[in-house]
């Protein structure tokens, strides 16, 4: 399965990497973002399912907790994987 991870740029940038994928031959691509990053990676996935290709579904949505290393000591941070795949 390819992935997308949702970062800082436009949400644009990410939303044609995923379409790049379906056109590459894809069959599943999933959407990957954590912390403040989560809501453009929603913003992706329904940018790519109803403006650019409607064939296109959410198959599954995860989300999870990771914990990293900040500088205080370990960080919770909010994760979040969304599945889109083909009809």
């Amino acid at each position: 399965m390819s992935e997308v991870y949702v970062g800082n740029k436009p949400v644009m940038n990410y939303a044609l990497a995923v379409m790049a994928q379906f056109n590459g031959g894809a069959e599943e691509v999933a959407v990957k973002a954590r912390g403040r990053a989560i809501s453009k990676a929603v913003d992706v996935a329904e940018v790519v399912r109803r403006r650019f290709l409607p064939d296109v579904d959410v198959k599954d949505i995860q989300i999870s907790t990771d914990r990293i290393d900040g500088e205080t000591g370990p960080v919770n941070v909010s994760a979040i994987e969304i599945v889109l795949a083909r009809k």
